[in-house]
């Protein structure tokens, strides 16, 4: 569909302290200070003397191209360079180093305020951001009424947005930017202001858009949003793109680089006379050779074991566990109160149970929680992220199969397909 944005060399520096703001005996009586020796008269109390040469690097030396019709997130830690390059996609601000080709109309929406004159009207601002974007009256006032509603402020249209609550300012902006038919649509994190329903509504015409052939940048740190949303990701570290390419993929790299688990496979537990009706007292993840394990291979069945003890009688005790990948999505969960016999009157004691987690699980980083509970009531002992663990693929070539660690979902099965060429015998 041809590119929409072409980054070529970028790169962004920014000069740390204050620059101006003084008088010229405050810059005289701070130069002979620093020549005495002395304390600089003018420094504010509690705060560090930075030397206003000291140069911040934001973004070095970018190349990036998107074609049209992709949803991109981009993704990071705060201070990457994620808001600096959609500044600069935005013309807020120039780079310092390199070139930036956009192909088409952008609408931005980076931050709460961005775009909008506090004095003006919630429809007067309409106005002034499609003049902005180079729309014709005509144009704003057939688009008007389906931003009004989608923005849910009919009774606020007329009212200057200064006395907007930040929430119905981001409603506004959102719908504006949205709805006045832009190439490239850029939003920074600032959706995470308006309420889960209206962010909902905002990934749904996010993805109209892009549905429509419009390329939509996509700044977030909920990860579950930029899965829903973008077939693309971007990652950024210190002002570097670490790498770009399918949105699974960029996420398990951002988060493993991260998030460095140190695996732990056994955990013990003191005597907890709080806990007077059961307690864990140690969780272990064992291999096939019943060795203590915290590293399997693809389709290996892994064991948990826990010694517990039942401190007194009870009817309907259950021992559930629940696996997350990369510490997010849940991937499999299951507790013995969907056995009837587990549920019988337990007697006190100290009791040995083993459980095989399936083999289903794609390569990636594990975390487990544990707990001993009793249907429909509160958590008797409850270890949450308390065994760490991975799965890889070391001895089988899964790159061309199905259960590839690049393909959605999070469970790797071994399925039997058979062919039939017609008129022939059917083979395996």
């Amino acid at each position: 569909m041809g590119v929409a944005i072409d980054i070529v060399d970028l790169s962004k520096i920014y000069s740390l302290g204050s620059i101006g703001g003084r008088t010229l005996s405050q810059d005289l009586n701070s130069k002979f200070a620093k020549l005495f020796h002395k304390q600089d008269p003018n420094q504010i109390i509690g705060s560090k003397n930075y030397d206003k040469n000291q140069k911040l690097l934001a973004l070095d030396h970018l190349n990036l191209q998107i074609q049209k019709g992709d949803t991109v997130g981009i993704i990071g830690s705060n201070g990457a360079g994620k808001s600096t390059l959609l500044k600069i996609l935005s013309r807020v601000t120039a780079p310092t180093h390199g070139s930036v080709r956009v192909n088409g109309r952008i609408a931005s929406l980076l931050e709460v305020g961005t775009g909008f004159h506090p004095e003006l009207t919630g429809r007067e601002n309409t106005y002034l951001n499609g003049a902005i974007l180079g729309m014709s009256k005509k144009e704003i006032d057939h688009k008007l009424q389906d931003i009004i509603d989608f923005a849910e402020i009919e009774r606020f249209i007329d009212t200057p947005v200064k006395r907007y609550s930040s929430g119905m300012y981001v409603r506004l902006a959102f719908a504006v930017a949205a709805h006045l038919e832009p190439e490239i649509l850029v939003v920074d994190e600032v959706l995470a202001v308006g309420d889960y329903q209206f962010q909902q509504k905002c990934l749904g015409k996010m993805g109209d858009i892009s549905k429509g052939g419009r390329t939509v940048l996509f700044v977030s740190h909920q990860l579950s949003m930029i899965r829903a949303l973008c077939n693309k990701c971007v990652l950024i570290d210190h002002g570097k793109i670490m790498k770009y390419g399918e949105t699974e993929e960029v996420i398990e790299e951002y988060i493993s680089k991260k998030a460095v688990l140190n695996f732990i496979s056994h955990a013990e537990f003191e005597e907890d006379p709080a806990k007077d009706s059961a307690q864990v007292y140690r969780l272990c993840l064992k291999n096939q050779e019943d060795e203590e394990c915290d590293n399997f291979e693809i389709f290996e069945p892994i064991r948990l074991e826990a010694e517990i003890e039942i401190k007194k009688h009870l009817i309907g005790v259950a021992l559930g566990f629940s696996v997350y990948k990369n510490q997010g999505a849940v991937c499999h969960s299951f507790d013995t109160d969907i056995d009837s016999h587990l549920l019988r009157c337990r007697n006190p004691g100290r009791y040995i149970t083993i459980v095989e987690i399936p083999s289903l699980l794609k390569a990636g980083n594990y975390v487990l929680d544990f707990t001993i509970c009793r249907p429909g009531l509160d958590g008797i002992d409850y270890k949450k992220n308390i065994l760490t663990f991975s799965v890889e693929e070391k001895t089988i070539d899964t790159s061309m199969c199905s259960y590839s660690t690049r393909r959605d979902g999070h469970f790797a099965a071994r399925q039997q397909w058979t062919y039939t060429l017609l008129g022939q015998e059917e083979k395996p």
